[in-house]
């Protein structure tokens, strides 16, 4: 074996040793998480998205769902027969 073989096999050993701990953190750090059923509900509510008019349409349509007590009627097609 060269010189020049063992010194890039150190080198190679070095830079994998100093990624090493990098990459373990990178694997402790995750954000992975789970939710239980009941906390799913509200992940999946509509006013979660990210569009800020959107969420803003939707947090006055459910205040005047609650106030009015009735939902509906927000532009949806159809005639009532049910036929669509």
């Amino acid at each position: 074996m060269n010189a020049r073989a063992t010194t890039h096999g150190l080198r190679s050993l070095r830079r994998a040793a100093a990624l090493l701990p990098l990459a373990l953190m990178l694997v402790l750090l995750s954000g992975c998480a789970t939710a239980s059923v009941y906390q799913r509900e509200h992940l999946v509510d509509r006013i979660m998205s990210f569009d800020a008019e959107d969420k803003d349409q939707l947090r006055k349509m459910k205040a005047l769902e609650a106030r009015e007590g009735s939902t509906g009627g927000a532009g949806g097609a159809g005639g009532g027969c049910a036929c669509n």
